[in-house]
Formats: C-alpha cells, sequence, structure tokens
C-alpha cells in the first residue's frame, strides 16, 4: 500500500510525543505537519487548499482549549472530511469511544507500537468508514455470548480495567481475564477499538 503521497495531520499539546510520534510516521513514508493545538490546525487548513490526494487527522482526545473532540466537531461544522484516528490515555476510553460513536475512523492507547498507528493510518485513508450499521449482524455476533461474557464485555467498552471489572461484578481478576479472552474470541475482535465498533453495531 503506497503511503508516499498521504497527507497526516498530528495534533497533540504534549511535545516530546509530537515530535516523536512524527519522526515515526515520517520513518513510515508518511508526510506529516504537526500542531500543538485544534485551532492551529484549522487556520492552516482555511488558508491551504490539500496538495495530496490523501489525508489523515492523528488527535490526542484530551487536549487543554479544544479537545479532539471538538475539533473533529468543527471540522465537520467546516464541512472539513478528514478521517480521524484519536490517541489516548487508557483513562480516556470512554472519550474514544465516543468519538468512534460520532464517526471517528479509530482510537488507539497510549503507549502504542509505531506500527500499530501507521497501520490505523493507512486504513483509514484507503479503506471507506463503515458507512451503514449492521446491527442485525453484530447482535447475532453478540447472542453468542454468555450473561457474565456480557457483562465483562459492556465495562470493557467503557474502558474499566481487570481489577475494576472483577471488583464491580464481585469475581476474580483471573475470572474476569477468562471471561474477556472468551467474549474476545467468540466475537473475533482483537482489540478495544475492534469490540467498539461491534458494540457499535458495525459488524
Amino acid at each position: 500500500m503506497n503511503s508516499g503521497n498521504v497527507q497526516v495531520f498530528l495534533v497533540d499539546d504534549n511535545e516530546p510525543f509530537r515530535r516523536s510520534t512524527a519522526w515515526l510516521l515520517e520513518a513510515a513514508d508518511l508526510d506529516v505537519r504537526d500542531f500543538p493545538s485544534g485551532p492551529g490546525l484549522l487556520d492552516t487548513i482555511a488558508q491551504e487548499s490539500p496538495t495530496t490526494t490523501a489525508s489523515c487527522l492523528i488527535s490526542d482526545v484530551r487536549m487543554p482549549g479544544m479537545s479532539g473532540l471538538e475539533l473533529m466537531e468543527e471540522l465537520r461544522r467546516r464541512e472539513v472530511r478528514l478521517p480521524i484516528v484519536f490517541v489516548t490515555a487508557h483513562g480516556d476510553v470512554p472519550l474514544a469511544v465516543e468519538a468512534m460513536r460520532r464517526g471517528a475512523s479509530n482510537f488507539i492507547e497510549k503507549p502504542f507500537e509505531g506500527e500499530t498507528l501507521v497501520h490505523a493510518v493507512r486504513i483509514a485513508v484507503h479503506e471507506p468508514p463503515p458507512a451503514s450499521r449492521n446491527p442485525s449482524q453484530c447482535e447475532e455476533k453478540l447472542s453468542r455470548l454468555t450473561p457474565r461474557e456480557r457483562q465483562v464485555m459492556d465495562l470493557v467498552v467503557t474502558g474499566k480495567l481487570n481489577k475494576t471489572i472483577a471488583d464491580a461484578l464481585d469475581i476474580s481478576i483471573k475470572t474476569v481475564e477468562l471471561h474477556r479472552a472468551n467474549m474476545m474470541s467468540k466475537l473475533g475482535a482483537r482489540n478495544v477499538p475492534q469490540l467498539v465498533r461491534l458494540v457499535l453495531g458495525y459488524a
């Protein structure tokens, strides 16, 4: 998959993270422009026309001033159609889930492997977003779960840690791990973002 003509806009208020992330994306032959805030990106987009055939936005979810969700909504208001990949700390998973409800392409928890982010960008740019939900097919998959696995799933997609899930369900952490592994296997989900897509009705 050719990445040389892909423009990536990177928005994160953490400068060391932004610089290191820009470096790893550039090493994957992606054209990167980074910004410390959403308004900086918006100003640039307002002044310039796209110069590449494909573009993608990578943004932190939680930032001072303008959050990643607010940036996404402002881009929509301006009718700027960019696939968005959010990066987030574990505690912000509920925010990232909300972002996917609103149409974000993906979210990745920090810390992450560089290739994970590069792959997410390529998928976001080169594959069409899930334009239509398929809740019946998703519900068929979800019906394979036991009641306990369904409970574990509901807590996983809200960003709860295994220990928290164990306390909430009054079971051991080992039991949570077993239910979680079985649940992910039955659903064919390799990670939390894929699980979230399924729960939201995207088969």
